[in-house]
């Protein structure tokens, strides 16, 4: 069961996404909260597996409580779920700590699937959100390659150019004619050999590294 914690000012909507979740068999919404201080207080009252944190809150803003909730609970996986899509915000939650950013408009269906997805360690960045983040990064003009080829297999160097061009590991996979289940371990050999922690700082990486230059 995924513990989850709700962090919106908007009592109706939080309500209403409490109730769709709740459907869900694997999801149980174990604590609400109006503002970014009360999200802080219940996180570490009740020790969630993720909480869903708005961006504009009274208080205390989404983006403050991201980050304290991050330096003192680092296990407790964030979800930006706001109607924000402004690049100031998706930034600052991202270094704050958030490991993903959806809008407020995504189905709850695929909501449930996020919040699975990144209570498994894994980051979730809204169709709309992506692009914003690649288009913050400017790659180098000139990176040595040859480096990037002692360091990472053919293959390696596959995957990271996906990940950094936003592709999951489904479509990775299909593209690549491999089972998600070595995309994942693939994955999970390149976070470890470049001291990462999720696929958006591989993605950042490899934007900033060898994409593109």
């Amino acid at each position: 069961m995924i513990r989850l914690l709700l962090a919106d000012d908007q009592s109706l909507f939080r309500q209403g996404l409490a109730s769709l979740l709740s459907l869900e068999e694997d999801l149980e919404i174990i604590g609400q909260a109006n503002h970014g201080r009360e999200a802080i207080a219940l996180a570490e009252q009740l020790q969630p597996d993720v909480i869903l944190m708005d961006v504009r809150m009274p208080v205390c803003d989404g983006v403050v409580a991201t980050y304290e909730i991050h330096q003192r609970f680092p296990w407790i996986r964030i979800l930006v779920l706001t109607t924000f899509d402004e690049d100031e915000y998706i930034w600052k939650s991202l270094q704050a700590g958030a490991l993903g950013y959806l809008l407020k408009s995504t189905p709850s269906s695929q909501l449930a699937d996020a919040i699975r997805t990144l209570y498994q360690g894994y980051s979730q960045l809204g169709p709309t959100i992506a692009p914003k983040v690649f288009a913050q990064l400017n790659p180098p003009p000139s990176p040595a390659k040859l480096s990037y080829h002692q360091q990472f297999s053919e293959r390696e160097l596959e995957i990271l150019t996906l990940i950094g061009k936003g592709n999951n590991n489904r479509e990775i996979a299909q593209k690549l004619f491999l089972t998600e289940g070595t995309v994942k371990n693939y994955v999970s050999q390149i976070l470890a050999r470049l001291q990462l922690r999720d696929r958006t700082q591989a993605a950042l990486w490899a934007k900033q590294n060898f994409i593109g230059g």
